[in-house]
């Protein structure tokens, strides 16, 4: 079984791809950046307004799909600059209260759009 989700509280894909994709008992969801769901505008106020908008954004197609964020097995922080790390780690933290998942965190030249931040993830929904 594989069946695209989409959900309009998160932003439509830019690209060829959709915003996640169930496979059996797991959810692939693609990469999120800081863009408003309803304007497409990149949201604005620094790192962590926009770390809290990209989780937000993965909170709402984990709720399309059945789910919440105690689901997340695994994500990918992509960052423009590792000096945003702290910041970045602080929000991200605040969306797992039980136990988080395993995470790689990565320095990248550049990220769509032009933004600082960028995160994918794995859920498992049964």
């Amino acid at each position: 079984m594989r069946e695209a989700v989409q959900t309009t509280h998160a932003p439509a894909a830019i690209g060829p791809y959709s915003q996640a994709v169930r496979a059996g008992s797991f959810l692939f969801i693609s990469g999120q950046i800081p863009l408003d769901p309803g304007t497409g505008q990149i949201t604005e106020g620094g790192i962590g307004a926009q770390t809290h908008r990209v989780m937000r954004s993965l909170g709402a197609i984990l709720e399309a799909a059945g789910a919440g964020y105690d689901r997340v097995v695994r994500t990918t922080v992509f960052l423009t600059d590792l000096a945003d790390f702290e910041v970045v780690n602080e929000v991200y933290g605040g969306y797992f209260r039980d136990s988080a998942p395993a995470r790689a965190t990565v320095q990248v030249a550049a990220l769509p759009k032009g933004v600082s931040v960028e995160i994918d993830a794995i859920a498992h929904l049964e």
